[in-house]
């Protein structure tokens, strides 16, 4: 527990990295559990990389409410409606 103390005490930077990678990572995880995909539920579980596969999950491969299509496409009607 000393070490583990020491070394989050060493860089700030870690323990931002734990929180952005925990945040990430339980979005995905539920948004995943709550489309049903399995094998993304697993993916995301198992594979760590400081939350860019959980982005990439939300933005582009989620069944529904992709989060691309929110920010993005969302703008772009609302761009187009004010012409």
């Amino acid at each position: 527990m000393e070490q583990l103390s020491q070394f989050l005490s060493n860089d700030p930077r870690v323990f931002f990295l734990i929180i952005w990678s925990l945040f990430w990572k339980g979005w995905a995880l539920w948004r995943a559990s709550k489309n049903d995909q399995k094998i993304w539920y697993a993916v995301i579980l198992v594979v760590n990389l400081a939350g860019l596969i959980e982005i990439a999950y939300l933005l582009f491969f989620q069944k529904e409410d992709k989060l691309w299509e929110k920010i993005f496409v969302k703008t772009t009607k609302q761009a187009k409606n004010k012409k």
